[in-house]
């Protein structure tokens, strides 16, 4: 797959080459060699261009909390709701049993970082449905070892 960078600097090249193409078109007085040269600058300011959009578009880092004693009628829309009043919600997962497909009652919500702490501050020990959660950050999940003797 092509990186952000490589893909938007094609968008642009191909932009400013169709510009200098049709501007190169409707001025009678403009030669083949202005013209080329329009459209070489253009393919060469075209990655500047876009390496600013992409370095701007960047996300901020993320930092995926840990919620339990969850309701087990709670949606992912009623928790993203309740985090959103404290942040950005970048995704929500409540986790469900694989034989019966009903909720466990716990569930992960992926924050912006800087929002992370706050919410947890704010969220932990209050009551929600009915229920008192509990919000932490998550642990990682440890790599399962492969051993094979």
């Amino acid at each position: 797959m092509k990186s952000p960078l490589v893909l938007t600097s094609a968008l642009i090249a191909t932009g400013c080459a169709l510009i200098g193409y049709f501007v190169g078109g409707a001025l009678e007085n403009v030669d083949a060699i202005s013209l080329t040269v329009g459209l070489f600058v253009g393919a060469l300011i075209a990655p500047l261009i876009a390496n600013l959009l992409v370095n701007e578009s960047k996300e901020t880092p993320i930092k995926t909390l840990y919620v339990g004693n969850l309701p087990y009628r709670a949606n992912e829309a009623a928790v993203r709701s309740l985090f959103a009043s404290h942040g950005e919600v970048h995704s929500v997962r409540l986790m469900k049993d694989k034989q019966t497909g009903k909720r466990r009652g716990f569930g992960f919500v992926e924050m912006s970082a800087a929002d992370a702490d706050g919410a947890i501050e704010s969220l932990n020990d209050t009551e929600f449905q009915q229920r008192t959660l509990k919000v932490r950050e998550a642990k990682e999940r440890p790599e399962p070892s492969q051993n094979y003797d």
